[in-house]
């Protein structure tokens, strides 16, 4: 790898992760994307387990969740994030 692609810290990584996996990264993004999970185990085993969740659970889109579920959904990642 180059030693021109910058560093991409684990947290950077899972914020990104998603844009990666729709393959909506840039390319300088994406190359710092898969140079960091190529050194780093937790990261490479989390894009793994992240394929393996959308893959066993299908495409879901907005109009496939209730408000409720939504809602529940979103009061979760607003825990995780403030800590």
């Amino acid at each position: 790898m180059s030693a021109s692609i910058e560093q991409l810290s684990c947290q950077e990584l899972v914020e990104v992760v998603t844009d990666y996996l729709e393959g909506a990264l840039p390319d300088s993004e994406r190359a710092s994307f898969e140079h960091h999970i190529e050194g780093c185990t937790g990261c490479h085993e989390y894009v793994r387990q992240m394929r393996e969740t959308i893959e066993l659970t299908g495409q879901l889109t907005p109009a496939d969740l209730s408000p409720e579920a939504e809602a529940a959904l979103l009061a979760v990642f607003r825990d995780w994030k403030s800590r």
